[in-house]
């Protein structure tokens, strides 16, 4: 009977590992040839680095005008979770799907053709005026995203050179700069201007598009180049193994993007019920905390790289508990103190978890990739139309008190097998 990794197991034409021919590789440095194994292809993991920012900004728009959004329209906590249900959902959906199918059968223009969906998501929503219509615009861009993540993350894992957490990290702090931008630039174009303003953003999309059009024809290059691939590397681990590994990850998903879900969703809210701040500085305070995100989400790729993904991913999660324990208890100064430290420690274990993962199950990159950026948004949309609903019927000040012991979950990072002495 075979294994879990002998059934996920790539054939030939779909491992991981390849020979380049050294024409190629010299060539690869410039970013206009395809690598070696060997060859950190720098332009490129920058370029879908540089989009994941325009990417994530994007995103991070619709949370950020939730406020006025929910002004405007008269909707509940509850309709303002639904928003983020909806967008997290079919960016969560179809990434899996998305991966599996393009790790045998190649799509490089499925980056730019995705972007397609997030334009014509940003163009609808500066101009719809009802609640459905409002879902619809999510939906698009839900569907811009779960094209581009686990496409993105393949090229950055095909041009790293072998330097996987470094690539991948790269690849995350993109996206979580643009997230930490996406609602100071709301706040600055959007909020005062009002809904209209946001065809602006429709600017960031086409320049990713165009971006997008030439990572891709790196891509087919580099495709092309490497010949035949040899067999993905074994990891010497049982079904049992690879089953309970896989497991405990998502659980670590689970507690990680449930409370990163009540920050970026709802802190704005928070901050307004408890200290009476305006829209426009608890944004400010939001950009903060995602700030710190982005920086801490640099760090843990390399680390990973040098101590082990295993002891990264255990302290950025169980690491945080006394900090969520204390947040709901503390005054203005340290509210904006302890989010900016969750922020650093807890957003180092997600590019550890993708290229753990992707260890886990050699020669499926495009399906982990998927599985993991899409558990991550569909736990986020689950937990955000949740948390909603407990806001409104017991205050948006009881979501961190319950929130605070999801770090706690961290301690089950204990069952992960140490797979860099494998």
């Amino acid at each position: 009977m075979s294994t879990l990794s002998d059934r996920l197991q790539p054939g030939a034409a779909d491992a991981a590992a390849s020979t380049t021919p050294p024409a190629a590789t010299a060539a690869a440095s410039s970013g206009n040839a395809p690598a070696s194994a060997s060859t950190l292809v720098l332009p490129i993991v920058g370029a879908v680095a540089f989009v994941h920012l325009l990417n994530d900004l994007i995103q991070a728009t619709l949370p950020a005008i939730y406020p006025m959004l929910k002004d405007q329209f008269g909707l509940s906590f509850t309709q303002v979770g639904l928003i983020s249900l909806v967008y997290q959902c079919t960016a969560s959906l179809l990434q899996p799907w998305i991966g599996l199918y393009t790790d045998k059968h190649p799509k490089p223009y499925l980056l730019p053709i995705g972007m397609f969906f997030t334009l014509a998501g940003l163009a609808l929503l500066a101009v719809v005026h009802s609640f459905p219509l409002l879902l619809g615009a999510a939906a698009l861009i839900g569907i811009g995203s779960s094209t581009f993540h686990p496409e993105a993350s393949r090229v950055a894992r095909m041009a790293s050179g072998g330097r996987f957490g470094l690539a991948q990290s790269c690849f995350q702090v993109g996206g979580n700069t643009g997230s930490a931008f996406g609602p100071l630039l709301a706040a600055a174009i959007i909020i005062p201007r009002g809904q209209g303003a946001i065809g602006w953003f429709t600017l960031f999309a086409m320049l990713a598009i165009t971006v997008l059009f030439r990572v891709s024809g790196w891509t087919v290059r580099h495709q092309a180049a490497r010949g035949h691939k040899g067999a993905a590397k074994a990891n010497g681990l049982s079904n049992r193994q690879v089953v309970l590994a896989l497991a405990v990850l998502a659980l670590l998903v689970f507690s990680k993007f449930i409370y990163m879900a009540s920050l970026s969703t709802y802190y704005t809210f928070y901050l307004i019920d408890k200290f009476q701040l305006s829209v426009q500085a608890a944004q400010l305070y939001l950009f903060l905390f995602l700030a710190a995100v982005a920086v801490g989400t640099f760090a843990g790729g390399p680390l990973g790289d040098r101590i082990g993904r295993k002891y990264v991913i255990w302290v950025s999660i169980l690491g945080v508990a006394p900090l969520t324990l204390l947040l709901p208890h503390a005054n203005l100064f340290w509210t904006a103190v302890l989010t900016v430290m969750i922020g650093l420690v807890m957003s180092s274990a997600f590019s550890a978890i993708v290229v753990y993962a992707q260890e886990l199950v050699p020669g499926r990159v495009g399906l982990i990739a998927g599985l993991m950026f899409g558990l991550m948004f569909g736990v986020s949309g689950i937990a955000a139309a949740g948390l909603g609903q407990v806001a409104d019927h017991y205050g948006i000040r009881q979501v961190y008190a319950l929130c605070a012991y999801l770090p706690l979950l961290g301690i089950i990072t204990a069952l992960l097998p140490n797979l860099e002495r494998r």
